[in-house]
């Protein structure tokens, strides 16, 4: 796939940005990105504290205009959800967002199960999920796939920039499978302990990891090749599974001051 290719327009993207929650009829990009944004914050990707990343990125993040980030993020202050400071970074100051709909669970009824029965639907599913989109996936969305890669790959140790993103690519190739329903169990399944995934993708070396696994998946998806897609992302799921489980057991180091 060629990364250098002209980006689609916004109005071509809103068939295939991932919709977390039922999909709303002709729903603006600016209110879209606003339901990524806040849907990012209820899941726990973005928490009260954090910058959320320039207008730039979070454009090349979600394949929009900085004009429509700019819009997205105005909706969000004023809901009190972020603030705006002007000559600083804009942080999330509150995970109240709403009557909002993050998949088809709370990200906190999920957190209840075991990690290793989370490990196995996610798996059985998500196998599923990625081999149906290895058959079914389009030009349009592997193009989206690669605008994300590219991005993923000028990241470096960015993490709460990366797993924004990493939430991008997993979103678009489940709604590529074709089967709703399916893409928003696996939307819940992805949100299980973001904490602790959080603090894995701070670990040296991880964003590297799963940049790579990522690139195996998406080389699957461009052949269309339903078994090299399974395997490449079985191991990925497997190499989640370890380092989430390590953050777990690993003590929390309290802020300095």
């Amino acid at each position: 796939m060629d990364h250098g290719q002209p980006r689609q327009s916004e109005s071509g993207l809103i068939e295939q940005l991932p919709v977390f929650g039922p999909a709303v009829a002709r729903q603006s990009m600016r209110e879209m990105v606003f339901a990524k944004l806040a849907t990012q914050i209820a899941s726990g990707i973005l928490q009260v504290g954090d910058a959320l990343p320039g207008e730039r990125n979070l454009a090349t993040a979600f394949g929009v205009s900085r004009e429509t980030v700019r819009g997205a993020v105005q909706m969000l202050a004023a809901r009190g959800i972020v603030g705006i400071v002007q000559g600083s970074r804009t942080r999330v100051i509150s995970a109240e967002v709403g009557p909002l709909t993050v998949g088809v669970m709370r990200p906190q009824e999920i957190d209840r199960y075991p990690v290793e029965e989370v490990h196995a639907a996610r798996k059985l599913i998500e196998l599923q999920v990625a081999g149906d989109a290895a058959e079914r996936i389009d030009d349009a969305t592997l193009a989206r796939l690669s605008d994300i890669l590219h991005d993923q790959a000028r990241m470096g140790d960015d993490a709460v920039r990366f797993m924004l993103s990493d939430r991008e690519f997993h979103g678009t190739l489940y709604h590529a499978c074709g089967n709703l329903l399916m893409a928003e169990l696996m939307i819940d399944l992805y949100s299980y302990m973001i904490a602790h995934r959080r603090r894995a993708m701070r670990r040296p070396g991880a964003i590297a990891r799963s940049l790579a696994d990522h690139r195996r998946i998406f080389a699957g998806l461009a052949a269309h090749d339903r078994a090299a897609t399974e395997a490449a992302l079985s191991a990925h799921l497997d190499t989640i599974l370890e380092t989430t489980k390590a953050a777990i057991t690993e003590p929390v180091t309290p802020p300095a001051g």
